[in-house]
C-alpha cells in the first residue's frame, strides 16, 4: 500500500500489490510495424476466440479471395473468420493452438501472385481519420459491423468484441477504458500501434464509447511509454470526453481487475461471475479499438494483427503485421531465425505466455507476441518445500492464497481448491515470480483449472 501511495503522489494511477519484473522491451520497441507475407502453407484455426467455434463455409480445394468469410459464427458468443490471404483451401485438419489445445482448422496455400492486396500495410497504418464522426453511426450498426468483421479482444483474452459493445439496459455503462498498458515484459505490438496509428485507435475508441453510451473514455498507458502517451494525447486533442491516464509501470496493470481500480478506484466483483460492467465499465485493448475503426468505417475484417517477434533468442526482433494462420516457424525464420542460444519459444510474454508445443503452431487473433528466449533468460530453478513466507499472498493482485491453491491441486483436491476461489485466479504469474522456494504456483493452478473443467464436463455428460 505504501508503494501505491508513492506512485499516486507522483501523479500515477496504481493498484495494490503486483510486481515489477524487468521490462526487456528494448529488443523491439523501436522497430516500426512491417508487413509479413507468408509463402508456405498456412493453417487457419476455427476457434480463435472465447465461445463457440466457427463452422466452415468453404469446401476443400476451393480458391478463396483475401478477406472472404471462410467460417461463420452461429452462436452469440462467437466471431466469424475471414481469409487472411488469397489462395486455395486444403482438407480440413486438426491443429494445436499456441496454448496446446487442439481445434479444427482450414489449411490455405497462398496464391503465387496477388495473395495480398497492394497497399495493405499503408491502409492498415492510415492516419487520415480526421473526417470520421463516430456519432454518425447507430450503436446497433457498430455492433453488427464489429461482429461481421470477426473482431475479438486482441489483448489476449479474445472475447468477441460485439458482445462487450452490446447495450445492456440493466447495467448502464458510464466509462470506457482503453487498455494501452501492455504490461507483459518483451511485448511491444500495442506500443508501436499507439505511436504509428493513434488516430485510428481514437476513432475506434469513440465508436465503442458511442455503442455503449459511455459519458467518458479514458486511455490508460504505463509511464514507460512516454512516446505513446504523447502520441495519444495529441490524437485526442480537441475531442471532448476523452483523456489519457498515466499509470505506474507495474505488472499486471493490463488486467481488467487491476486497471479499473487503478484508474477509477472501483473494485470489480470476484471472478468468474463478477464483470467490469457490474461497476459501469467496459475495457477494450488499443489493438481492438484499431480493428473496430477499420471494421465500422471501412468494412475491413480482422485478418491480420501486429505481432512482436522478440527476445534474446531471435536474430532480428521486430513488429510484424501478420496474417492469422501464419506458422510460427516461418515468421521466426523471416526474423533471421532462432540464434544458437535460443532455448524456448513462448506464445506471448514470459509471465503468462505458454511454451508452444512446436513451431508449426499458427498465429491466431490473440497472438500479440512470440518470445524466443535464451537459456540465460530461462534460468531453471530447483523447486524446494514451501517455507510459509506468504510472499505469494502479499503480491497476488487478486488477494488469493496461491500456496493453498497449489497444494490443493497437487493433492488433487479440486473441491478444496474451488473453496479457495481457484477460478478467480487470472494466472498472471506474480506468485511464481516471487516465490523464494521456486514453486511454479501459477502452473499448478492453471493445471487445476483445466482438470476441474474436464471433471465438470464429465459430470454434466453423465
Amino acid at each position: 500500500m505504501i508503494g501505491v501511495l508513492r506512485e499516486r503522489l507522483k501523479g500515477l494511477r496504481s493498484f495494490p500489490r503486483g510486481i515489477h519484473p524487468p521490462h526487456r522491451k528494448e529488443h523491439s520497441e523501436s522497430s516500426p510495424i512491417r508487413l509479413f507475407v507468408p509463402t508456405g502453407e498456412m493453417v487457419v484455426p476455427l476457434a480463435q476466440h472465447i465461445g463457440a467455434p466457427c463452422t466452415p463455409t468453404v469446401k476443400p480445394r476451393t480458391e478463396i479471395e483475401y478477406a472472404q468469410q471462410i467460417a461463420s459464427a452461429e452462436a452469440f458468443v462467437s466471431a466469424p473468420i475471414h481469409a487472411p490471404i488469397a489462395g486455395k483451401t486444403g482438407q480440413p485438419t486438426i491443429v494445436p493452438l499456441p496454448s496446446g489445445r487442439r481445434v479444427p482448422a482450414i489449411p490455405v496455400k497462398p496464391a503465387a501472385e496477388g495473395a495480398l492486396p497492394e497497399g495493405l500495410l499503408e491502409d492498415f497504418l492510415d492516419r487520415n481519420w480526421g473526417g470520421v464522426e463516430p456519432t454518425g453511426y447507430e450503436p446497433e450498426q457498430i455492433v453488427n459491423a464489429v461482429r461481421d468483421s470477426g473482431v475479438v479482444g486482441l489483448g489476449g483474452a479474445t472475447f468477441p468484441t460485439h458482445v462487450k459493445l452490446k447495450l445492456n439496459p440493466d447495467k448502464p455503462i458510464d466509462t470506457l477504458l482503453l487498455n494501452g498498458c501492455e504490461c507483459e515484459p518483451y511485448l511491444t505490438a500495442d506500443h508501436r500501434l499507439m505511436i504509428e496509428c493513434p488516430e485510428a485507435i481514437v476513432v475506434g475508441l469513440q465508436l465503442a464509447q458511442h455503442a455503449v453510451s459511455a459519458q467518458r473514455a479514458i486511455i490508460a498507458i504505463e509511464e514507460n511509454k512516454p512516446d505513446a502517451i504523447e502520441a495519444m494525447r495529441k490524437a485526442i486533442s480537441g475531442r471532448p470526453g476523452l483523456e489519457v491516464a498515466v499509470c505506474a509501470t507495474k505488472y499486471p496493470m493490463g488486467g481488467e481487475r487491476q486497471l479499473i481500480p487503478a484508474v477509477l478506484g472501483r473494485a470489480v466483483p470476484s471472478a468468474p461471475k463478477g464483470l467490469p460492467l457490474d461497476v459501469g465499465v467496459v475495457v477494450i485493448n488499443v489493438a481492438t479499438a484499431h480493428s473496430v475503426a477499420r471494421a465500422v468505417v471501412h468494412g475491413k475484417p480482422l485478418t491480420h494483427r501486429v505481432v512482436s517477434v522478440t527476445g534474446g533468442g531471435v536474430a532480428e526482433p521486430g513488429n510484424w503485421l501478420t496474417p492469422v494462420g501464419t506458422r510460427y516457424s516461418e515468421l521466426i525464420e523471416h526474423c533471421g531465425g532462432a540464434t544458437e542460444a535460443a532455448a524456448k519459444v513462448l506464445a506471448g510474454g514470459p509471465m503468462m505466455g505458454p511454451t508452444v508445443p512446436h513451431l508449426a503452431v499458427p498465429v491466431v487473433k490473440g497472438t500479440g507476441g512470440i518470445t524466443v528466449m535464451t537459456e540465460a533468460e530461462t534460468t531453471r530453478w530447483q523447486e524446494t518445500p514451501c517455507i510459509r513466507c506468504s510472499r505469494c499472498v502479499d503480491f497476488c493482485p487478486l488477494h488469493l492464497s496461491p500456496t493453498k491453491l497449489a497444494h490443493a491441486v497437487k493433492f488433487r483436491d479440486y473441491e478444496q481448491a474451488n473453496k479457495y476461489d481457484m477460478n478467480a485466479c487470472c494466472e498472471c504469474g506474480c506468485c511464481s515470480y516471487t516465490c523464494p522456494a521456486r514453486i511454479p504456483l501459477a502452473q499448478y493452478i492453471r493445471a487445476g483449472k483445466n482438470q476441474w473443467r474436464i471433471i465438470a464436463a464429465q459430470q454434466k455428460a453423465s
